[in-house]
């Protein structure tokens, strides 16, 4: 079904186009959901814009388009508020026929793209000489879900795992393993922030072995150590999986292509680089400088791609990846899913990139920002001593504390079934307390609130689940019983309609998730959600009604309870029939 909204939209910009004598295209009708009942369900304030534009009276206007506008079917008649302010309620019919089909389809009501694209995402990109740490949450779990948000549209996605896999640091670390006893070496590696310290002290004392961490680095570009180095990406890109596998998240091995893929083609890069003429050199280092960057000082910014002793940058490693992606998956985007800080570097790249010609004008190149994950201190968050946060040890305190709070809640449930809601109920809460932020934003990681069974927590939603599927489990029904209601239900009471309503703007939600990339607007989707299937259940009796109406709520609620699944799966987070 095409979402209410757009078909709103739709006819009403007809309508504005048919008052103006303009053509449709030129019109944007600006409707959007209203927050207060009272003024319907939704709204369009594109008169008082579209008026001054043709120097008319907005009210006058909107009264014009709202008589030129084909709504009858859709909506009853149109109120004009204000300055002209539209206001537009469902017809009840229309919104009892649309819950009636949206119940008998697989997809809920979600319409498939009509043109399917290819879409590049680049997300997670650990670097490997280390385990994962809290800072590769947010990548992570931002990349999995606008991958999956993205696929359910009906786009087919590439992941790319672009790991740190090459460098000076490389070097440093195989050196280091190089001095070990023999067999000593997989017990060293077990932990792998341990071992990158212990290089790296020595790396910082002593000259000797730096320089000889930095020869290593050549010898390995030049096909040494090989062996040595593929040993050590095969334990940590192990870890990698292992916290991608407890997260729920998509990424598998195969999506891993890392900064050593690109090696033998950065002078292809610079090659071309210079080709387009865009190439100079900048006290000794390879650069393009482009109009519009700048430093503080107003003086021309360099992106730098060859340093003067020859050696490469992550600018012309990132180059190469975009050329490479362009030209394997032809796609029509490219999302790189990385924090805030890295904004300029994005920007910058991608217009080299579009100077070079590595990227055309048809293809899409979106820096999907995010902000820290700061301590209840607002600090970064680090351990005691300083040291970034394991992400295995956050994932591990999520499962000790959400199996405490099943202890206290549920202690004889059976302790297979205390586990499993432990796990979905911990993960889950670390996940979704960051997808609940605007992914812009700085936000603090918080145990209690995160954990909260009350609230826009997972926990909360998790519950509101079990809690619908609870009422089937008590009348006895099966799926496939509810399934087969076919009828369109009246709505009469004003809580059933609330939560059609709302039922109905699942399709509109996961579009908007799309349009800026944040998945905050699904999880405060599913939040309202489960307060309307709460209002709804308090004030409508549903296994006792009567018939008619006690079939009717029983198909608003299996509805909700799809819709809360599906949506919480597109967030990677699970779900229990009883907790």
């Amino acid at each position: 079904m095409k979402p209410i909204i757009a078909q709103l939209a739709s006819r009403l910009a007809d309508a504005f186009a048919s008052a103006l004598g303009v053509p449709a295209d030129t019109i944007d009708p600006t409707i959007r959901t209203t927050t207060d009942p009272k003024f319907g369900d939704y709204q369009s304030n594109a008169a008082m814009a579209l008026a001054k534009r043709a120097k008319t009276n907005p009210r006058q206007l909107a009264e014009k388009a709202v008589a030129a506008a084909k709504l009858d079917d859709l909506t009853l008649p149109p109120e004009i508020a204000g300055p002209g302010f539209i206001n537009l309620r469902l017809r009840p019919e229309f919104v009892s026929q649309a819950i009636a089909a949206i119940a008998a389809d697989e997809r809920m009501g979600v319409e498939q793209a009509a043109a399917p694209e290819s879409v590049v995402i680049d997300f997670s990109s650990p670097n490997i000489s280390k385990e994962m740490h809290i800072g590769h949450l947010r990548s992570t779990v931002l990349g999995d879900v606008l991958s999956r948000v993205l696929e359910f549209i009906g786009h087919r996605v590439f992941r790319q795992n672009h790991v740190g896999d090459w460098g000076t640091q490389f070097g440093m670390l195989l050196a280091h393993l190089s001095e070990l006893p023999a067999g000593s070496a997989a017990p060293e590696l077990s932990d792998l922030e341990k071992f990158y310290r212990n290089a790296k002290k020595r790396f910082d004392a002593d000259p000797e072995f730096a320089t000889k961490a930095r020869k290593t680095v050549a010898l390995l570009q030049g096909g040494q150590f090989r062996e040595q180095w593929q040993q050590f990406l095969n334990i940590s890109l192990a870890h990698c999986q292992a916290n991608y596998k407890r997260l729920g998240v998509t990424l598998q091995p195969e999506d891993v292509r890392g900064e050593s893929a690109y090696n033998d083609d950065l002078p292809k890069v610079i090659e071309a680089l210079d080709k387009a003429g865009l190439l100079q050199v900048s006290e000794g280092a390879k650069c393009v400088f482009l109009d519009g960057y700048a430093n503080k000082e107003g003086n021309p910014l360099p992106f730098i791609v060859q340093k003067s002793d020859g050696g490469y940058l992550y600018a012309t490693t990132d180059l190469a990846a975009l050329r490479y992606r362009v030209a394997t998956f032809n796609p029509t985007r490219i999302l790189y899913v990385t924090d805030v800080r890295q904004s300029h570097h994005f920007g910058y790249m991608f217009a080299v990139a579009r100077k070079a010609g590595f990227a055309p004008e048809n293809v899409q190149l979106v820096h999907v920002a995010f902000g820290t994950i700061q301590g209840p201190d607002g600090k970064p968050f680090k351990t005691k001593s300083g040291e970034n946060v394991k992400l295995a040890d956050v994932l591990d305190e999520a499962e000790q504390r959400a199996r405490k709070i099943v202890e206290d809640k549920n202690a004889d449930l059976p302790e297979e079934q205390k586990q499993a809601v432990a796990r979905a109920v911990g993960i889950g809460a670390v996940k979704y307390f960051d997808l609940s932020n605007n992914r812009i934003s700085d936000y603090r990681f918080d145990w209690d609130q995160m954990l909260a069974l009350t609230g826009n927590t997972a926990p909360y939603l998790q519950y509101a689940y079990s809690r619908v599927r609870s009422i089937f489990r008590k009348g006895g029904l099966s799926d496939t019983q509810v399934a087969a209601i076919a009828n369109a239900p009246a709505l009469a009471h004003d809580k059933e309609r609330a939560l059609a309503i709302h039922l109905l703007r699942f399709g509109e939600q996961l579009s908007a998730v799309l349009d800026d990339y944040r998945p905050n607007i699904l999880t405060d989707y599913l939040y309202e959600l489960a307060i309307r299937f709460s209002g709804f259940y308090e004030g409508c009796p549903v296994l006792k009604a009567d018939e008619p109406t006690r079939t009717e709520r029983l198909l608003l609620c299996h509805l909700t309870s799809r819709v809360m699944k599906q949506g919480l799966s597109l967030l990677g987070i699970d779900v229990m029939e009883e907790m």
